[in-house]
């Protein structure tokens, strides 16, 4: 218990300081921003209690909106698919038994690991450019902006699994 408390710390520490030290300063023509600190709560224990799936979420979007200084827009995006990624894991699993309870790429595989990491992806950046323009003036253009956004986050995201979290 106590080592997996210590290695959610640091993966959390990571993830934010990878963030904001790097990957806030690409942007390439205002369309692509990736954003890869949601690996931290698509990572959680799949039985991991929906509090802490909440409270992970609000706390690790609002270490993104301190340091963006963006007024709450990814916490709203990250508790919002903390609150979703239960029924999403359910949905997309097969069975109870084929679950793996580390919704990791090695433990769950390619197809899985990609089909759950472009919804979770997809469902984040809708919620958090949606609230950051609050508005549908102009909505090709924000719909073009997660688009872009989104494959260039899944392919640092599955890259990640493949270099990094190889756990």
């Amino acid at each position: 218990m106590g080592r997996e408390i210590i290695k959610y710390a640091i993966m959390f520490t990571v993830l934010v300081l990878t963030q904001v030290l790097f990957l806030n300063q690409v942007q390439i023509s205002g369309f692509v921003n990736p954003y890869i600190y949601i690996l931290f709560i698509m990572l959680l224990p799949v039985n991991a209690p929906r509090y802490v799936l909440l409270l992970g979420g609000f706390f690790i979007g609002l270490s993104i909106d301190i340091f963006s200084n963006s007024l709450g827009i990814h916490a709203f995006a990250s508790v919002f698919i903390a609150f979703l990624r239960p029924p999403i894991i359910r949905a997309i699993t097969n069975r109870e038994e084929d679950m793996a309870d580390y919704p990791g790429l090695a433990q769950n595989g390619l197809g899985w690991f990609l089909y759950y990491t472009a919804i979770m992806v997809l469902l984040h950046h809708v919620a958090l450019f949606f609230i950051e323009v609050f508005t549908f003036v102009d909505i090709l253009r924000t719909l073009y902006r997660i688009v872009l956004s989104s494959l260039f986050s899944i392919f640092v995201i599955v890259l990640s699994q493949f270099i990094v979290f190889r756990d």
